[in-house]
């Protein structure tokens, strides 16, 4: 006997989307805010590289003055994408015919003749960026309102404020709104039994105000004996946690010493990079045996240990499961979800409302 098994149905696009979940699955985030591009430390001088956001392709590139500029991915001739190309001096040129364009996308030079036409006057858009935090922001939206809608501010990443830091990032194939589910909906903790970054988690706290959803959880942070011989107990309250999601961005903070910030480059519906900010106050990390503050030198000696012994595992962990939940839903997208914990319903208002918002404007 043949069993033949039937494809399941794609998931709807947003137009075609019935329920909330459907529509918060098939949505993008609002391109009038800065996204992450790349480390900074990825980009060196003369270099470009091709970055995706929402099914847009940009061309970013850094002069040979240190300088970093975006580009729509294509040339205004023959439409090749100039992430091919190369970047001359401070402008990026097409590897095809030659055209070269400046950072404001005006075309400054065609490296063939004219055949006895002017220079035309040909332009691509250009984009918005900054470096902050070691990361390459773009900004996809309108440039105009670049300043309406700021990074947040993170002074405990500055080289002198001696607290020590973890930058990861993790490419995952699922959906934005599921990576950001995931690190605030701490209903998950049997994901993280063996290493136990929280339990026994109560949510005590949940609001909405603007675009931003914030949450508190009673709970035992780093609830192992190894972590907590490497964080300071009597100076740390480990036993609550503060979460949000600044739309577009999510954060925590156990007691101010404890943070992180998380912030996703959505490239289409089943794939994110996440870039993580991990930050510990000076006065949080220790040493067992070692009665004193740690000085600066020996907390960023510890930071990488930390991170392979604790951060890139349990991401890891993390990873294995959103990407799981994306399959899920493709298969079964029209399944219902009964969600206990009211924090992911808020997260999906949150991003329908914002994804709407630009649809409609």
């Amino acid at each position: 006997m043949l069993l033949y098994q039937i494809a399941p149905k794609p998931a709807p696009d947003y137009t075609a989307a019935k329920t909330q979940r459907q529509k918060q699955r098939a949505a993008g985030l609002h391109p009038d805010y800065w996204y992450p591009a790349l480390w900074s430390h990825e980009l060196l001088a003369g270099q470009v590289k091709e970055v995706v956001f929402w099914k847009r392709s940009f061309a970013i590139f850094r002069g040979e003055d240190g300088v970093v500029r975006a580009l729509e991915n294509r040339c205004a001739h023959r439409q090749l994408k100039l992430s091919l190309g190369n970047v001359e001096g401070c402008e990026l040129t097409c590897a095809y015919h030659g055209w070269t364009f400046d950072g404001g996308g005006q075309c400054t030079h065609i490296e063939h003749s004219l055949f006895g036409h002017k220079m035309p006057n040909v332009k691509i858009q250009a984009f918005p960026v900054q470096e902050r935090y070691g990361i390459i922001f773009i900004f996809p939206g309108n440039p105009e309102l670049k300043d309406e809608h700021a990074l947040p501010e993170i002074p405990e990443w500055d080289r002198q404020s001696g607290w020590g830091k973890i930058p990861a990032d993790f490419l995952w194939n699922a959906h934005h709104s599921i990576i950001i589910d995931n690190t605030c909906d701490f209903t998950h903790a049997y994901l993280h039994r063996d290493r136990r970054p929280f339990t026994y988690a109560e949510l005590k706290h949940l609001g909405t105000e603007g675009d931003a959803v914030d949450l508190e959880y009673d709970t035992r942070v780093g609830d192992t004996r190894l972590q907590r011989l490497f964080v300071n107990q009597k100076s740390t309250n480990t036993n609550a946690m503060k979460l949000g999601y600044r739309y577009p961005y999510q954060w925590s903070s156990t007691d101010d010493k404890i943070k992180h910030w998380c912030f996703v480059l959505p490239m289409d519906e089943r794939t994110t990079r996440a870039f993580f900010l991990f930050y510990f106050s000076p006065d949080t990390v220790r040493i067992p045996g070692v009665p004193f503050r740690l000085p600066q030198a020996i907390v960023n000696a510890v930071m990488p240990i930390a991170k392979r012994l604790f951060v890139t595992p349990l991401l890891d962990q993390d990873r294995m499961a959103v990407e799981a939940e994306q399959e899920g839903y493709d298969k079964h997208w029209d399944k219902p979800v009964p969600d206990l914990n009211p924090v992911p319903q808020a997260f999906m208002q949150l991003t329908i409302r914002k994804w709407e918002e630009y649809l409609a404007g």
